[in-house]
């Protein structure tokens, strides 16, 4: 399924805020709590707390960042 290209930046946060917050949340609760007994309970609460969070702050500032970054580079 293609998307029109309008929804790029909309889909490029969707999925790398999933992305972030699954391998961090996953890491960060493994190490404060270990893998034992209700992990995957303590793990998907950090999770969901955090998704949304993720979401907007990489909507808002990827573009910042991207002309940030492209500042900061030489051009060929």
């Amino acid at each position: 399924m293609l998307f029109p290209a309008r929804y790029a930046p909309l889909l490029f946060s969707v999925l790398m805020s999933i992305y972030m917050v699954t391998l961090m949340t996953f890491v960060i609760t493994w190490v404060n709590t270990g893998l034992g007994d209700g992990f995957g309970g303590r793990w998907w609460r950090a999770f969901y707390i955090a998704w949304p969070i993720a979401f907007v702050l990489i909507l808002i500032g990827a573009p910042r960042l991207q002309r940030l970054v492209g500042g900061l580079v030489r051009k060929p």
